[in-house]
């Protein structure tokens, strides 16, 4: 099997043309297997792309000028499959992703370049273009709603209470919290070692994972990253001096999607179990 021709893969970056952003994966020859360096440069440009607030993506297939139409055809949709997948994998929200085709070979371009080896592997590729969204009108929660709204700081809470601690951002692929997040948890971890009248169940989630899978926790490699979205919040609490007999985690893959920016489904909720009576002074 030929090496894969790799240009500039030490590092990725954002491509912009005309208000989109677009990266290139390139691939072996006759496979659809991403190789982990272009599956590493993939993981950067996801990463990156956290911050944007995507409007679209397409996802387009390639082969070289080798081979059947008909095999080629078949090849480059599974390339372009594949790379959905890692997207899937890596908390994309698949309704984002409007195109996943498959365009068969690529003639041989006319460039600067004597090896034709060379230039057939700048051709198995897939290409990914994301087009952000120029502007979106967010309707707030008005003032009324905000103070129907129960938090752990509320004083009248009861067993099936469920807080949405939406300030807690986690990393996408990851269990730990964005830094802006991490003085937050700790607010709540105060609040929590006051209340001890209060039990409860953490709940993690994830965003954007097909048929309610887990996602794939980045450092692990292991497909549970709601679960350790939660234990990460029950480490915290329990370091802070919330006690274990109170609380307990669960991790909730993505059966229960908030329906706004992906972001706010990576997150942590609070079930409350139980209210003990608090003791007469």
């Amino acid at each position: 099997m030929k090496r894969l021709f790799f240009i500039v893969i030490l590092f990725t970056q954002l491509v912009f043309t005309q208000n989109e952003l677009k990266h290139e994966v390139y691939f072996d020859t006759d496979k659809y297997d991403v190789p982990e360096t272009e599956k590493n440069r993939l993981l950067l440009f996801i990463q990156n792309l956290h911050d944007i607030d995507i409007n679209k993506i397409s996802i387009y297939g390639f082969c070289d000028d080798r081979g059947t139409s008909s095999y080629n055809q078949v090849l480059s949709q599974n390339r372009a499959n594949s790379i959905k997948t890692v997207f899937s994998n890596n908390e994309i929200d698949q309704d984002l992703i409007t195109n996943v085709d498959g365009k068969g070979e690529i003639l041989l371009k006319i460039v600067k370049e004597d090896d034709i080896n060379k230039i057939r592997g700048l051709n198995r590729k897939v290409e990914i273009i994301v087009v952000p969204k120029i502007e979106e009108v967010v309707e707030k929660n008005s003032a009324e709603d905000e103070k129907k709204k129960k938090t752990i700081y509320s004083n009248e809470l009861k067993k099936g209470d469920k807080l949405t601690l939406d300030k807690l951002l986690f990393k996408t692929g990851y269990s730990y919290l964005m830094p802006e997040s991490k003085p937050v948890l700790k607010r709540i971890a105060d609040t929590l070692v006051k209340r001890k009248e209060l039990y409860f169940t953490i709940q993690g989630h994830v965003c954007c994972t097909q048929n309610s899978r887990d996602a794939v926790n980045r450092k692990t490699k292991q497909r549970n990253l709601s679960v350790a979205r939660a234990k990460y919040v029950y480490d915290y609490l329990l370091k802070k001096g919330v006690s274990k007999k109170r609380m307990k985690y669960v991790g909730m893959r993505r059966k229960f999607p908030l329906g706004g920016d992906p972001k706010y489904d990576r997150r942590v909720e609070i079930l409350i179990t139980y209210v003990a009576k608090k003791k007469a002074n």
